[in-house]
């Protein structure tokens, strides 16, 4: 699922964007963002990313900085050992 999303994404960028740098709010852009949040999270929480940077286009938000956030890390019992010595 994330490869075909990842594909229809870049379809849109090369097809319905018509290639022109159009200007937008956010940085990274918004169709950017979700192939990055596509990568780097599971389906549907990238999904979840993606719906939420589109509603925050609008003249509502202010144009900002919004980088993908990075994936939580699991703890090991090793890492919580050794904080405990």
């Amino acid at each position: 699922m994330k490869k075909l999303a990842i594909k229809a994404i870049r379809w849109y960028q090369k097809n319905l964007s018509g290639g022109k740098m159009h200007k937008c709010r956010h940085n990274p852009t918004c169709s950017n963002y979700a192939i990055e949040a596509y990568e780097k999270h599971n389906f549907v929480y990238a999904s979840f990313l993606t719906t939420r940077r589109i509603l925050t286009c609008n003249p509502l938000f202010k144009p900002k900085y919004d980088p993908v956030p990075e994936p939580k890390r699991k703890k090991n019992l090793k890492d919580l050992e050794t904080k405990i010595d």
